[in-house]
């Protein structure tokens, strides 16, 4: 697992990147929970779901927000952190030209700015949220949700409550098209205490599964169109 740095808008952007020789092989990137709040890229959770994309074949990519670590800059209160992920999807391009498909991951925080990349980039086919903080950001942003994804919740989460991930996982599964996995670990705290291998078990489950036809395709095209993130109150 490699250490890289990108250039980012504020500066370096500090990385642990895993390379899939496939050159078709899926790519993700992973972000981090709240830079506030102690999240980096080497949070158990992060590391977890970076772990769990790794040995099901995907080349991936963690990263450290501005202001985290190595990376520079100062935290933007999601503005400029959802520029530092657009700025590392890009890189992951560049570096996997060939890849069959691209997803986008978070915990916590992380899945609020992951979520928002995923309205912003047509080329992300897939998302793995954990811990959606659906009671402290607005996620009106997706209306529609463009595509399917997994979002994972444990019940005894004292900081992101349950019922209103739960919530929005039956608005997303409203939509047509769309269809989003929700589980919820039995247990669990919002640091997935003592139940990281529950954790794992789900991720693996779901990423295996849904990764695997998507390996065999070969390239996708990359549509360079943005779309434009819906403004909220």
């Amino acid at each position: 697992m490699p250490e890289i740095i990108i250039p980012g808008p504020e500066g370096r952007i500090e990385g642990r990147y895993h390379h899939n020789e496939d050159r078709n092989a899926p790519v993700a990137l992973v972000l981090h929970p709240h830079p506030k709040h102690g999240g980096t890229m080497n949070n158990k959770v992060t590391y977890n779901l970076y772990k769990s994309f790794a040995v099901n074949g995907f080349s991936v990519l963690r990263f450290n927000f501005r202001g985290v670590g190595r990376s520079e800059g100062h935290f933007d209160n999601g503005i400029g952190e959802l520029t530092d992920a657009a700025t590392c999807l890009d890189w992951l391009q560049k570096v996997n030209p060939d890849a069959s498909t691209f997803w986008v991951s978070g915990f916590s925080f992380g899945a609020w700015i992951a979520m928002q990349l995923l309205m912003r980039r047509p080329e992300l086919e897939g998302f793995v949220a954990i811990s959606p903080p659906a009671n402290l950001y607005d996620f009106g942003f997706l209306s529609p949700c463009p595509r399917s994804g997994l979002i994972i919740q444990g019940d005894e989460d004292s900081i992101v409550e349950e019922a209103t991930v739960r919530k929005l996982a039956d608005k997303l599964n409203a939509q047509r098209e769309v269809e989003v996995d929700y589980r919820v670990v039995r247990g669990a705290d919002h640091f997935y205490r003592g139940m990281l291998n529950d954790l794992d078990d789900h991720l693996n489950q779901y990423i295996h599964l849904y990764s695997e036809p998507l390996k065999k395709r070969g390239r996708i095209k990359l549509d360079k169109k943005r779309r434009q993130l819906p403004k909220t109150s």
